[in-house]
């Protein structure tokens, strides 16, 4: 009898967490991307995604973009950045930056920054202003 008893609500709890539990994709397998590459710099190259441009509410543009180190390994791996951008100053702010998923670790200093001559950054900025013009992002 308890047998059936403890069964019943095993089952029944089993039933609730697959219907109640959000599966968790991974983000970057389940998102298609166009990635554009900006020119290379000394220490790497960087990639944003056509895909993932938009305006935001202030008129900022927000763009996923991901830094591939010089010489990349397991230890030097990708690095992937949900990051907003200010076509009228050139500045920046990273909202998220991770190495497996987007958005994995968020960004709490999340102020506007100078690319401070940055190549890697200017390319991106430069780029994503120029295709968010001309394609009319919404």
């Amino acid at each position: 009898m308890y047998f059936k008893l403890i069964r019943n609500i095993c089952l029944i709890s089993l039933a609730l967490l697959i219907v109640f539990y959000p599966l968790k994709a991974d983000a970057i397998s389940s998102i298609s991307h166009n990635w554009v590459e900006v020119p290379k710099s000394q220490f790497g190259k960087q990639l944003w995604d056509k895909h993932s441009v938009n305006k935001n509410q202030n008129g900022s543009i927000r763009v996923i973009s991901k830094f591939i180190p010089k010489g990349s390994t397991k230890i030097t791996q990708s690095i992937l950045y949900t990051m907003d951008i200010n076509c009228l100053d050139e500045s920046f702010r990273d909202l998220a930056i991770s190495t497996t998923q987007f958005n994995e670790f968020k960004n709490n200093d999340s102020e506007w920054k100078s690319p401070n001559g940055d190549k890697l950054i200017l390319g991106v900025i430069n780029q994503v202003c120029t295709f968010s013009k001309n394609d009319d992002v919404a």
